[in-house]
């Protein structure tokens, strides 16, 4: 209690410099739009963006990530529940999974020295970009700029009434999945969208718009049980650069969702596919080379 308090008191007397917001601004911008355009995996940018960009300490990164993820995420669950686009009871599942395995994520990063999880989290970078590109040719539903599907049959199934039959290998399956985003949202302060929206068409028979609005509600919860982590630990979070970084998230979420859904799909992933392929490249050349 006494850490999480004291966490608290440092949030409340941090001072914006106006100039480390508009750095924020326009870096939170670039994740909001990415988030928008890919509808998973866009917030992959927000750490090397807040370590490279503007100089924060890469722990430090991860916690200014998750508050941006799980805000960010809940105004676009907002907008998507709304369309009747989330899926409340299997967001749940994935969602009372990854809450359990969020703070030892955080935990985990807490004793991964600096440089090493920098490497590991270019690592994650380029698994993702690899999906991406893969997935991008497929001719199957799409987010409207990201393609996520697979030849894999579906291990749950639907009643007459579209509704989940929820089986023993399908709970089994999507709470595996959901640990599994809880633990990397934690470690990495990245969303999990690139897991749970393929997840969730593959394997739970969902139309890929409302796998993708099913998912920022996971983003959500996960996110906000990974920042209450962050500051039970003792994490301090910058006001100046999350609510900075918020303020471009955001409304580069819904741009990104409204200039996604005009552009050809398996192009934009491909583009995006490359652009993380280069930063993750940035990332492991600039750790090595400052050894």
């Amino acid at each position: 209690m006494t850490t999480m308090l004291a966490a608290i008191e440092t949030l409340g007397s941090a001072l914006p410099a106006p100039g480390v917001v508009a750095a924020s601004v326009a870096a939170g911008l670039v994740v909001g739009l990415s988030l928008g355009l890919t509808g998973g995996g866009g917030a992959i940018f927000a750490v090397p963006l807040l370590v490279y960009g503007l100089g924060v300490e890469p722990r430090t990164a991860v916690s200014v990530s998750l508050l941006t993820v799980a805000v960010t995420a809940l105004f676009g669950a907002v907008e998507r529940w709304q369309r009747g686009q989330v899926e409340l009871r299997t967001g749940l599942l994935f969602a009372a999974a990854g809450m359990l395995t969020a703070p030892a994520g955080s935990w985990l990063g807490d004793r991964i020295p600096p440089h090493l999880l920098l490497v590991a989290f270019a690592g994650l970078m380029l698994v993702i970009a690899v999906r991406m590109w893969r997935k991008a040719a497929d001719n199957a539903e799409r987010t409207g700029a990201c393609v996520f599907a697979s030849g894999v049959g579906p291990t749950c199934s639907r009643d007459a009434a579209g509704q989940l039959r929820m089986t023993t290998r399908c709970f089994a399956l999507l709470t595996l999945v959901g640990l599994a985003v809880g633990l990397l949202s934690g470690l990495f302060g990245v969303g999990g969208g690139f897991l749970i929206v393929p997840a969730l068409v593959a394997f739970a028979t969902m139309d890929v718009f409302r796998a993708v609005g099913t998912s920022l509600f996971v983003m959500t919860l996960v996110g906000a049980a990974a920042v209450a982590s962050q500051l039970a630990a003792g994490r301090a979070i910058p006001l100046d650069v999350a609510g900075g970084f918020l303020a471009g998230s955001v409304p580069g979420l819904f741009a990104g969702s409204w200039i996604g859904r005009r552009l050809a799909g398996p192009t934009l992933a491909r583009v995006f596919a490359v652009a993380i392929v280069l930063v993750a490249a940035f990332i492991i050349a600039k750790t090595l080379l400052s050894r």
